[in-house]
């Protein structure tokens, strides 16, 4: 779809394929495509190799999902990275899993990143929570601190680590970092650690069911997203639903 592969997995189904490789020793990555990533992957060659090499791609994004049924392929659900980490760290709690939480918003007052830390830890007895880091801006381009986050990662030896610094980045810091815990499972994540924390307010389930979630992020950080959404990722939406119209076309001939 838009160039890119998605695996028809529920959520349910994912966190059972990420614990099962878990049991086999198998790390991975998994990247949720909404329609901004599909937009940025088609610019880029780079961005479509990146995911690609994923272990597990799942549609973040409603449109995605609407796209597949038109096209007479559907995808069964749409799966959310906002979803994942509370439905991963239920499951881990059961299984004594180590999770640790890299990104969120910088700010040394509300520290959002070990709040989400202690209430993940709250709400799941028996999660444990290995490491709640949030480095500064441009850590990935200084050595120092690059060095010392691999440093932190394998000394904390998590089996899930949610990466929530914004596409594309925290894609290639997975892809980076895999080697420091080449075991675990990474999950890109975006502003998830924020909304766990209560730093961010993520929309009304009405609207995360149909598919208008996008308009809250909008209405919530106008500055940021307004021109993301309606210059970008509305026309996306749109030629994805055509590409889908022509492809349910070609199918019925």
């Amino acid at each position: 779809m838009g160039g890119i592969a998605i695996d028809p997995v529920t959520e349910a189904g994912a966190v059972a394929r990420v614990l099962d490789a878990l049991e086999a020793g198998r790390g991975g990555q998994i990247v949720t495509p909404n329609v901004d990533i599909v937009a940025a992957a088609r610019r880029s060659r780079e961005l479509r190799a990146v995911i690609a090499a994923s272990d597990l791609v799942v549609a973040d994004g409603a449109p995605l999902v609407w796209a597949s049924k038109v096209a007479g392929t559907p995808l069964p659900a749409r799966v959310a990275g906002s979803d994942l980490v509370w439905s991963l760290s239920a499951a881990a709690a059961t299984r004594g899993l180590r999770v640790a939480l890299l990104g969120g918003t910088p700010d040394a007052a509300a520290r959002p990143t070990e709040r989400a830390a202690d209430l993940l830890e709250a709400r799941y007895p028996g999660l444990k929570v290995v490491g709640a880091w949030c480095p500064p801006m441009g850590f990935d381009k200084d050595e120092s601190q690059w060095r010392a986050l691999v440093e932190r990662v394998e000394s904390a030896a998590p089996d899930l680590v949610y990466v929530g610094l914004g596409f594309p980045k925290q894609e290639h810091v997975m892809v980076r970092l895999r080697s420091a815990a080449p075991a675990a499972w990474f999950l890109g994540c975006g502003a998830s650690i924020d909304f766990i924390a209560g730093y961010r307010r993520r929309a009304p389930k009405w609207m995360q069911r149909t598919g208008t979630e996008w308009v809250f992020r909008m209405l919530s950080e106008p500055r940021r997203l307004v021109r993301r959404y309606l210059k970008d990722d509305v026309p996306e939406a749109v030629r994805l639903l055509a590409e889908a119209c022509r492809e349910r076309r070609r199918g019925a001939r």
